[in-house]
């Protein structure tokens, strides 16, 4: 998570993660804390059985050595992308997206194909999206 402002959408995602079976989540120092009232609230108990680390993204990218999947509006579809091999996903702050040096370290640009005339996914609703995408595509 790249600097996750809204406690809302931080507790809501920890919930969904822990609903499609993830076990951590990985945030910028600057998103907002995972102990933030509200955030607690929206998790409904999930915070308790989700590993939450706030890293240097950049520095956390590099050393991974993993490839690292962008949500961008430009990228392929979540749909024809394969998810079997391990991997990080970024996905950015609300009002900017992923920060312009994190998607200089993205190989694997990805999107939510946009059918309607909407700008953008609020980015619980786009993780909730990737996580199901990437649970049902692990499970084949």
């Amino acid at each position: 998570m790249d600097d996750i402002q809204d406690p809302g959408n931080l507790g809501t995602i920890i919930r969904t993660a822990e609903w499609f079976g993830f076990q951590r989540i990985i945030c910028s120092i600057g998103t907002v804390d995972a102990y933030n009232p509200k955030v607690v609230q929206a998790t409904m108990g999930s915070l308790s059985r989700i590993e939450i680390h706030y890293l240097d993204l950049k520095a956390f990218i590099q050393d991974a050595k993993l490839p690292v999947f962008g949500a961008l509006l430009n990228g392929n579809s979540i749909y024809e992308t394969d998810w079997r091999d391990e991997g990080l996903l970024v996905l950015g702050n609300e009002g900017n997206g992923i920060s312009d040096e994190l998607i200089k370290l993205v190989d694997k640009p990805v999107t939510i194909p946009r059918i309607g005339e909407a700008e953008s996914l609020n980015v619980a609703v786009a993780t909730t999206i990737f996580c199901s995408e990437i649970a049902r595509t692990k499970k084949l």
